[in-house]
């Protein structure tokens, strides 16, 4: 065995399957973000309201109680379809009377039910929230999740 593999064909091996391990990794890279790039899974383009809306979500922490596309903690209801569920998906009008109205009603008060706190938010804040949700609503997850109610 010791006539078979020297010292210089291990070296050979090693350096020749770690120079086919990079160039592997490196055509994949390349093709992955060209694959991003010239692809969108947004179903409505990334406007004002929608980047408003993102930081109104980040600002108050919305997803250490909600998930969005399965992402984040499940004490609150998914909301990754909840324009879809509302039927507000296609009304941007309709979406932000639904939200806004929701939103106001928080806490409800109802004893033994998970209470959602009121946020002090302002219309231009609530309308962008429903910009970004009715975005993230339109987003192709290739069918997830996989029922109606998240």
């Amino acid at each position: 065995m010791s006539e078979i593999l020297t010292k210089s064909r291990a070296r050979n091996i090693f350096y020749g399957g770690s120079l086919f391990f990079i160039i592997v990794f490196a055509v994949l890279t390349f093709q992955s973000h060209r694959y991003i790039v010239n692809t969108s899974t947004a179903g409505m383009p990334l406007s004002e309201e929608v980047v408003l809306g993102k930081h109104v979500w980040e600002r108050h922490s919305c997803i250490n109680c909600h998930t969005l596309h399965g992402e984040g903690a499940y004490f609150a209801p998914e909301l990754g379809n909840v324009m879809t569920r509302w039927g507000a998906n296609d009304d941007p009008e309709l979406a932000y009377e639904i939200l806004d109205g929701w939103m106001k009603a928080q806490p409800s008060g109802v004893e033994g039910r998970r209470q959602m706190p009121y946020f002090e938010i302002t219309e231009e804040e609530m309308r962008g929230l429903a910009e970004f949700l009715r975005w993230a609503d339109q987003t192709d997850t290739q069918n997830w999740p996989p029922n109606d109610a998240g």
